[in-house]
């Protein structure tokens, strides 16, 4: 009998796993969609730098493209980035443009660079309805890249904290 309810417990496990991604990748896909028949969002927006798919695929990482051009999520606690306190600027990784200054670095705890204030006019914004939540999600001003998203639940001055994936940035120390 113990047997019998550790399989079942197992194909529960494995099935619940399976609609999840399953779920979570429709929903993924219903976003891209929407935001493309949406003029005013950024994803339809013509950034400075436009390279097609295939472009990118050239210039990043599989694991970059996936989170930037395709707005995936990294692990969390996976990114060196995370534990990274010297002193630089922290730049999008599909273009080079300077995003946050170490200064607004902190720790969040939640596995992810966080930052309380991004350098002025580097980033853009849009809504982001995946997950079954509403949240929004940042951009990379110049090339339109997801970066992560911002919460209103960060340290002062701003009261915001920018969760960013650590492999959509690269640290360039001062």
């Amino acid at each position: 009998m113990k047997k019998r309810n550790l399989l079942i417990t197992g194909a529960a496990l494995l099935g619940g796993s399976w609609l999840w991604q399953t779920l979570r990748s429709q929903s993924l896909a219903d976003d891209v969609i929407a935001l493309d028949s949406d003029q005013s969002n950024s994803a339809t927006k013509q950034y400075k730098i436009m390279k097609t798919e295939e472009e990118w695929k050239q210039i990043l990482t599989p694991e970059q493209f996936r989170v930037l051009r395709k707005h995936g999520t990294e692990r969390s606690f996976s990114s060196p980035l995370d534990k990274e306190y010297g002193n630089g600027t922290y730049h999008c990784a599909g273009c080079d443009q300077p995003l946050f200054k170490s200064d607004t670095k902190f720790n969040s705890r939640t596995g992810w660079p966080s930052f309380f204030d991004p350098i002025e006019g580097a980033i853009a914004t849009t809504v982001d309805n995946s997950l079954f939540m509403k949240r929004t999600e940042v951009h990379c001003s110049n090339c339109g890249g997801h970066l992560g998203h911002v919460f209103n639940d960060g340290p002062k001055p701003t009261g915001q904290r920018y969760c960013m994936n650590g492999v959509s940035l690269k640290f360039v120390p001062a």
